[in-house]
């Protein structure tokens, strides 16, 4: 059985949840989606194969995605990351990581840029799939048109993400 730390995070979009192995962040979730913490974990480790223990500020995490949401921007940059998932989940996910704070790109140009530029479908699935929310920046991939199309956390939040970021304006 793994351990996780786990943590509850307030935010201005909503109460966030947080689960850490002791090396990296496993999941990061909004409160209102806890059945889908618990799917991602499910998937992984199978139903019986984890348990949530309660810490403060596991790998420093929580500190830091406070940080963010109080406009250091980057503080979230740094955090390791677990993602499980496929091979092709795994390069959409961390190639997150290379859109810059303040900009958005489209799924066809994430398509491009891990090689598959004929995946933007499959692409667009994947992030929807993202179990780190915020710190892979999957709010940042926006429809062809610029359009804020998708995200598993909801329309709203992606937009006041995006306007915290500074790609949209206020």
């Amino acid at each position: 059985m793994v351990q996780l730390t786990f943590a509850k995070i307030a935010s201005p979009i909503g109460e966030l949840l947080l689960a850490c192995d002791n090396h990296a962040v496993q999941v990061l979730d909004y409160s209102d989606y806890h059945a889908r913490m618990h799917q991602l974990l499910a998937h992984r480790y199978g139903h019986d194969g984890y348990i949530l223990v309660e810490k403060s500020d596991p790998l420093e995490a929580v500190s830091r995605i406070q940080a963010y949401f109080s406009g250091d921007l980057t503080a979230c940059d740094n955090l390791p990351v677990d993602t499980g998932g496929t091979p092709f989940q795994q390069q959409v996910w961390l190639a997150l990581r290379d859109i810059p704070v303040g900009t958005a790109i489209s799924y066809g140009t994430l398509a491009h840029r891990i090689g598959r530029p004929t995946a933007s479908r499959a692409v667009g699935r994947t992030n929807g799939l993202n179990p780190i929310a915020i710190i892979l920046p999957c709010h940042r991939v926006v429809g062809s048109n610029n359009a804020l199309t998708g995200y598993a956390g909801g329309l709203h939040r992606k937009e006041w993400l995006l306007r915290h970021e500074g790609w949209l304006a206020i």
